[in-house]
């Protein structure tokens, strides 16, 4: 590469570092840190090239800056929890969203296909949730309580059962990322044939409202942290197809990190929600129908705005808008 072509490529990440040294402006610890192995990056590739060129020493001192930078800005830290949830994800998340709404477009195409299917095909629903199931639930429905199957157990141990498993099912959501985004293709793609065939299930044997009152308690944030996971499957993914001017494995050190972020960040939900199917979900015919719509209300508005409101409110905060 031509040296001038060389700085015109990279001449706006380095004018961007510059006025957050000369302007101190406040920024995500791991945004300069990643900047930083960019302009080091840049640097090694001047020397190695264009060793006489007064872009080396120019590069050289904004390295040298940036490693100041980012030394003084986690030193500065106090409180890691709050500084993790309410300053690190938030960020990650808003530069990362294309990804979050790529997980929300494919749940959605294969939730009308499963929906589809299911209306189609007589038979697809136990293909899919299995006959054991099915009879079963057909015979609660007939008995009056079409969500029986969530009363079983006691609630302590119910509520660690569904909070390992969800926990797995989103760890696996996540990691399958590594096998460039195909393999969290695979299970968001199942899983989301699955909630459609499930709640088309319900429609057709004229329980749809007994369904939504007593799954969502709980399903809201399940389902949603689901489609978060799946979007750091995908950034997985990503950081290994397209690393962009980074040495692939930088890349994917950095997306890894990123992605592991946001799905450290989802295992609130998965507990809250553990909790609500262990000990809240079983009473929803004989909770008042109202505080049923109001807690899945609640869980619906808090986690949509934690992952798709508050992280343009941050980045607005810290001049990234």
């Amino acid at each position: 590469m031509r040296e001038i072509a060389f700085i015109k490529q990279n001449k706006k990440k380095w004018l961007e570092f510059e006025k957050i040294i000369s302007e101190n402006l406040k920024k995500d610890p791991d945004e300069i840190a990643d900047l930083h192995i960019k302009i080091m990056n840049d640097l090694a590739y001047a020397q190695s090239f264009y060793p006489k060129s007064r872009v080396v020493p120019y590069l050289n001192k904004l390295a040298k800056s940036s490693y100041s930078k980012v030394y003084d800005v986690k030193r500065k830290d106090k409180n890691l929890v709050f500084d993790f949830f309410l300053e690190k994800v938030p960020l990650i998340c808003y530069k990362n969203r294309k990804y979050i709404y790529i997980a929300f477009i494919v749940f959605f195409v294969f939730f009308f296909i499963g929906l589809v299917s299911t209306f189609n095909d007589e038979t697809f629903a136990r293909k899919v949730l299995g006959d054991s199931y099915v009879n079963a639930t057909l015979e609660n429905i007939e008995n009056g309580d079409t969500l029986a199957v969530y009363k079983g157990g006691s609630h302590w141990g119910s509520f660690l059962g569904i909070f390992f498993n969800n926990l797995r099912v989103g760890f696996q959501m996540f990691i399958s990322g590594l096998f460039v985004g195909f393999g969290t293709g695979l299970y968001i793609t199942y899983n989301s044939i699955m909630v459609a065939v499930f709640q088309a299930f319900f429609y057709q044997q004229n329980t749809l409202w007994d369904s939504v009152k007593g799954i969502w308690i709980h399903g809201t944030y399940e389902i949603f942290g689901m489609i978060i996971e799946s979007a750091a499957g995908y950034m997985i993914g990503a950081s290994i197809l397209f690393p962009g001017t980074l040495k692939r494995f930088e890349s994917f050190k950095i997306g890894f990190r990123n992605a592991f972020y946001i799905f450290i960040s989802t295992i609130p939900f998965t507990l809250v929600a553990a909790f609500l199917e262990g000990y809240v979900t079983r009473y929803y015919n004989t909770m008042p129908t109202f505080l049923c719509y109001a807690i899945i209300l609640f869980c619906f508005v808090t986690i949509f705005y934690y992952y798709l409101v508050f992280p343009f409110k941050v980045a607005k905060k810290h001049a990234i808008l």
